[in-house]
C-alpha cells in the first residue's frame, strides 16, 4: 500500500498555536473551484475489508481529524476511482483513492531568506521577535515564500545546532499577518517543547491592545463562549454559546481609554483560539477597528454626517488593518528557570490613529457635549 510522504495544512489541527492566526487551519476548497489539484493518492490494499472511507484515511494521514476528513469529503474533495465520494463510502480492494485541493501541492521546504527581523531579545535557548503587521508568520496557501519562518531560517541558518528539518523552526506560538506584535522563538528542540507545554498549560502571559467600536457598558468584563469554524464562511471564527460546537474560549478585557466612539482595551488570553480576540470581541458587540474579517471596516458608531465618514476613512487609510497589537508576553525561560516579560510599544500606525481620535473627541466634545 501506498502511503503519503505528508499531510497538507487542511488536515492539520495544533491547539499549541497563538489564537490570532490567520493561517491556523485553511478553508476547504469549495465545489465552484475551478480547478482542484492531486495531494494524494492510495491504493488499496487486495485483502482490504469493507471500511468507510473516513475510518480508512484516518490511519494513513498523520494529524488528520475524522471530522476534518468529512469535511473534505462534504467539499468534494476525496475521490474514489475518480468520482467525489461522501465519508461512509466503503473502500473495497484495489480502489484508487485521490485527495484534491484547490491549490497545487507545494514543497514542505523552508526556503531561508533575508528577511529584517526586530529581535527585541535573543539568548542560546530562544529569540523574542516584535513582528510588524503584514507579514505572515508560517509558509501557507497563497504565502509560501516571504514569511517570518523564511527569515528566521536564514537569520538561523550558521547556528551549528540549527535544525532545517524543523518546518516551523521554532515556533512555538503565532499571530495574525495584520497583527503585530511579540512572539517568542525556540532555538534548541528543548527549549520548543518546554514552551509549547508552557503555552499548552496556559502559563505564558500574553495581553494585547486594540481599538474596538463602542465603549463597553461595564470597565471590564470576562468573554466566554466556544469558538469554531463558521459553518457558512470557513474564513471566519464564530463563536458558540451553547458550548455544543467550537472549542473554549475566554478572553478578559479592561477599557483602557475611551474616545467617544471607540475604546481603547487590553485583552489577556485565558486561552488561545483562533481569532479569538477578534471574534469575542465581536460577539459581543465591539469589533475592532478596521476588522474587515469581523464587522469592523464600517462605520458602526457616529454621527450621520459628511465630516465625520471622511474622517473615519481617513482613520481606515491611517491604519490600514485590524487595530490589534500583541503587546506583552511573559513565561518561563526553558533553561534558567527565570521568568521572562517582554514589554513593546504600540506601534506607529496604531499610534496615529489612537492620536487622531484624541484630537477628533476634543473637537466634538465641544460641538457635540452628548457624545
Amino acid at each position: 500500500m501506498t502511503y503519503p510522504e505528508k499531510t497538507e495544512d487542511i488536515f492539520h489541527d495544533d491547539d499549541l498555536f497563538d489564537p490570532e492566526d490567520e493561517n491556523d487551519e485553511k478553508p476547504l476548497p469549495q465545489e465552484d473551484d475551478h480547478q482542484l489539484h492531486e495531494h494524494f493518492r492510495f491504493t488499496v490494499d487486495r485483502n482490504q475489508s469493507l471500511l468507510r472511507i473516513d475510518k480508512f484515511l484516518i490511519d494513513r494521514l498523520t494529524n488528520a481529524s475524522r471530522n476534518r476528513i468529512q469535511a473534505a469529503a462534504e467539499a468534494n474533495c476525496i475521490l474514489v476511482n475518480g468520482k467525489a465520494v461522501k465519508s461512509n463510502y466503503r473502500v473495497k480492494p484495489m480502489d484508487v483513492i485521490t485527495i484534491m485541493m484547490s491549490h497545487p501541492r507545494y514543497e514542505s521546504e523552508i526556503i531561508p531568506e533575508n528577511i529584517p527581523l526586530n529581535i527585541v531579545y535573543e539568548d542560546d535557548e530562544l529569540l523574542v521577535v516584535n513582528k510588524p503587521a503584514g507579514l505572515v508568520v508560517h509558509p501557507g496557501h497563497g504565502n509560501y515564500q516571504g514569511t517570518l519562518v523564511n527569515g528566521l531560517a536564514y537569520y538561523l541558518k550558521d547556528d551549528p545546532l540549527y535544525d532545517p528539518d524543523d518546518q516551523r523552526v521554532g515556533l512555538v506560538h503565532r499571530i495574525d499577518k495584520d497583527t503585530s506584535g511579540l512572539l517568542v522563538i525556540a532555538k534548541r528542540p528543548e527549549a520548543k517543547t518546554n514552551l509549547s507545554l508552557q503555552f499548552f498549560n496556559k502559563t505564558t502571559q500574553r495581553r494585547y491592545v486594540a481599538l474596538v467600536w463602542n465603549i463597553p457598558k461595564e470597565p471590564e468584563g470576562r468573554i466566554e463562549g466556544n469558538i469554531g469554524r463558521d459553518p457558512r464562511d470557513r474564513k471566519v471564527m464564530t463563536v458558540f454559546p451553547d458550548g455544543e460546537q467550537g472549542k473554549q474560549a475566554v478572553t478578559h478585557y479592561r477599557v483602557l481609554e475611551k474616545f467617544g466612539y471607540v475604546s481603547l482595551i487590553e485583552c489577556r488570553l485565558e486561552t488561545g483560539r483562533t481569532h479569538q480576540i477578534r471574534a469575542h470581541m465581536k460577539y459581543i458587540g465591539h469589533p475592532i477597528f478596521n476588522d474587515e474579517r469581523y464587522g469592523g471596516a464600517i462605520i458602526l458608531k457616529g454621527l450621520p454626517s459628511a465630516g465625520y465618514k471622511q474622517f473615519i476613512h481617513n482613520c481606515f487609510d491611517v491604519c490600514p488593518r485590524q487595530a490589534l497589537h500583541a503587546k506583552t508576553l511573559g513565561f518561563v525561560h526553558p533553561a534558567t528557570g527565570k521568568e521572562m516579560f517582554f514589554d513593546s510599544v504600540i506601534p506607529d500606525d496604531m499610534e496615529h490613529l489612537i492620536e487622531r481620535w484624541k484630537k477628533y473627541v476634543c473637537g466634538a466634545y465641544n460641538e457635540h457635549p452628548t457624545i
